[in-house]
């Protein structure tokens, strides 16, 4: 259990592990680090965890196993990681999309999801060959896609956050007052202060 003080001086406690759902380039890794340096825990980004697990990239395992392998060793490596201590982890765009995931992440961790609009992620994702699902000749069709059926199950985790185009401290910062918002509506998941 991790204790820090949210803007208000409240003691915020992270008594389990804190997921960050959202398409690619919504910022889960770079406000994941910060949620985890606010918050006094470990950061752990899923995909790096599935490619060390493999010892292949992302890319490599979806051009020899393909896409089903792929979710098969990233619903493994998920429920490791919500298995553990409480840490700040950023899952990939497709975790949250497995029931058994979603359930697992319910039942032992809280999630968040970091929703951008399209123009920002297509900004952020355009030029990076390493997102299997965006090397396609129309990138914009691929999100869109992506985005008309990932956002509603998205929409089930326990906090939404919107990220815009503005540092990750700005974001860190929202997700921070969601995390003690949430905690304050459900005390059987957030401890007392002593």
């Amino acid at each position: 259990m991790t204790r820090r003080e949210d803007r208000s001086g409240q003691t915020l406690a992270l008594t389990r592990p804190l997921v960050l759902v959202g398409l690619m380039g919504a910022g889960k890794t770079s406000i994941g680090r910060r949620l985890a340096q606010d918050l006094g825990v470990n950061f752990v980004d899923a995909d790096t965890e599935i490619e060390t697990a493999a010892q292949l990239s992302v890319n490599e395992i979806f051009a020899t196993y393909g896409e089903d392998e792929f979710r098969a060793l990233e619903r493994r490596v998920m429920a490791r990681l919500v298995s553990g201590a409480p840490q700040v982890v950023a899952a990939g765009g497709g975790a949250f999309m497995a029931e058994d995931t979603r359930t697992l992440i319910r039942e032992r961790a809280l999630s968040l999801w970091l929703r951008a609009d399209l123009d920002l992620l297509l900004a952020r994702t355009r030029g990076r060959h390493h997102r299997p699902l965006l090397n396609t000749p129309d990138p914009r069709a691929a999100l869109v896609a992506l985005a008309e059926k990932r956002y509603p199950i998205y929409a089930t985790a326990d906090m939404t956050v919107d990220t815009v185009d503005e540092g990750a401290e700005v974001t860190a910062s929202r997700a921070l007052e969601a995390l003690a918002d949430h905690l304050a509506h459900h005390p059987e998941i957030a401890p007392c202060a002593p």
